[in-house]
């Protein structure tokens, strides 16, 4: 693999990097969308990183993670056992799973699965050459470079990631599953780029996991084009499972054309710094939107959730619902933006943010935010952020249960309002277990734990009503 070596990272840096290795960046590229990556460089050195100094950025400041040394790789990975790395450990789970290995897709035997109904999958960077009347339709055109400076970094300096392509009226069979694995003894700065693309009356399930390996330090700047075509359905899952020295950057951009319906489903259990940015454009009437988010952080995790939805179109719903537990000195963020165009009648929009903290020491900050220009519309916003509830406490230790297991009940409890909105049984359960070790570990420690993770043989069974609590 070939890398520059560790280096603090600054513009500068990363310019004189561009520039370097132009030859390299561009190998592959069509005059259109090297024009797309010589934009995107321009506006990269006018924008530079962020920082707290802009209002998006306020509350997460990236500086300690620039000033880490990092590699960055210019070359793929070596080849790997994938059937040990991309394992997939949800039981009965029957998913197409394709595999990135520190930003590169792996299988260079086969970069490119084309199925007989229409469906491709595999690197975009064989899709570039491959397909590229279709990945120059729609590359670029949904992320925006020209007012986000990691973005542009990203369309300046990605050169694979994964290519998604369900034609018109066609139904994916099976979920796809897109395992992003970090995986080196050297700290790494990564850039990859996905493009989904789910035709008109098309239907997709996607499970895209963040995982890393070790304890190394990364940087991880993903972003990630969804096109969501005329009467599509899109079921999207963002899992993100890393350690406590990485920083990803994730921003998913989806484009939802006319009656078409999302949910995304974006569950946080573990990582340094988080910072998811979703952004959702309505470019059609009739329009359907969920996205659902559950972050379970402690120690000094942190995770910020940015959510802009543009309305542009009318009659179209939106809803989020997000909801965190926090422990220890853990941060979290969400800023929720929805902007309703003059235009965008009948728009029904709801925002909801829930925060439980555990300690005096850690803070979440939550920002709803609703810019409404037509009277014609349904909007609500609401937030809440503070301790277990006392009355169900009392409700639980009424019947004899001990403190610690109620208070691990309500944790549950209050998580599984969004967990229990998968609709994938196999990932549900699998997203159970996980969420209930979560709290059993670094969350709260309790030695008589009744959140027993389910098996086969033996699922978990609740002797108390939930839903009272």
């Amino acid at each position: 693999m070939q890398t520059v070596k560790e280096e603090t990272i600054t513009t500068q840096r990363l310019a004189g990097l561009f520039e370097e290795n132009r030859k390299l960046l561009f190998r592959g590229d069509s005059e259109l969308l090297a024009g797309i990556r010589e934009r995107a460089f321009s506006s990269f050195r006018q924008l530079g990183f962020p920082d707290t100094g802009m209002e998006s950025w306020r509350l997460t400041d990236l500086s300690e993670s620039f000033a880490r040394g990092y590699d960055y790789s210019l070359s793929p990975a070596p080849e790997v056992d994938a059937q040990k790395v991309f394992r997939c450990n949800i039981p009965h789970l029957d998913t197409a799973i394709i595999g990135q290995l520190n930003g590169w897709y792996v299988s260079r035997e086969v970069p490119l699965m084309e199925l007989g109904n229409g469906i491709i999958m595999g690197s975009l960077a064989e899709a570039k050459n491959k397909y590229p009347a279709l990945v120059e339709k729609y590359y670029g055109t949904i992320a925006e470079d020209a007012t986000d400076g990691l973005t542009a970094l990203n369309t300046a300096f990605a050169q694979d990631g994964v290519f998604i392509y369900v034609p018109d009226n066609v139904q994916s069979p099976r979920p796809v599953q897109l395992i992003n694995v970090i995986h080196h003894d050297r700290n790494l700065f990564l850039q990859s780029r996905n493009l989904i693309i789910v035709g008109n009356n098309a239907k997709l399930s996607l499970v895209h996991c963040d995982d890393s390996y070790n304890h190394q330090a990364s940087f991880s700047n993903i972003v990630t084009e969804i096109h969501v075509g005329a009467h599509a359905v899109l079921d999207h899952y963002k899992l993100q499972n890393l350690n406590n020295n990485s920083t990803l950057v994730s921003s998913v951009c989806f484009r939802m054309e006319a009656s078409s319906a999302l949910e995304s489903h974006y569950i946080s259990l573990n990582g340094g710094l988080l910072r998811n940015n979703i952004r959702l454009l309505f470019n059609g009437p009739h329009g359907n939107a969920s996205i659902f988010g559950i972050y379970l952080m402690d120690s000094k995790q942190h995770v910020d959730n940015h959510v802009f939805v543009d309305h542009a179109f009318p009659d179209c719903t939106s809803n989020e619902t997000f909801k965190g537990i926090l422990d220890e000195h853990a941060r979290a963020i969400f800023n929720g933006h929805v902007l309703v165009r003059r235009h965008a009648t009948k728009t029904d929009a709801r925002q909801s943010n829930k925060n439980i903290l555990l300690t005096d020491t850690a803070r979440v900050n939550s920002k709803p935010f609703l810019e409404i220009y037509n009277d014609d519309v349904k909007c609500s916003h609401g937030s809440t952020t503070g301790q277990l509830d006392t009355e169900s406490m009392f409700y639980l230790r009424q019947r004899g249960i001990g403190e610690e297991t109620a208070r691990m009940l309500l944790m549950f409890a209050f998580a599984d309002e969004i967990v229990n909105k998968i609709t994938i049984p196999q990932l549900r359960q699998r997203i159970e277990d996980m969420v209930k070790k979560r709290l059993q570990g670094e969350l709260q420690i309790c030695e008589q734990c009744v959140l027993h993770c389910s098996t086969p043989e033996h699922p978990t069974e609740f002797q108390i009503d939930l839903t009272r609590i």
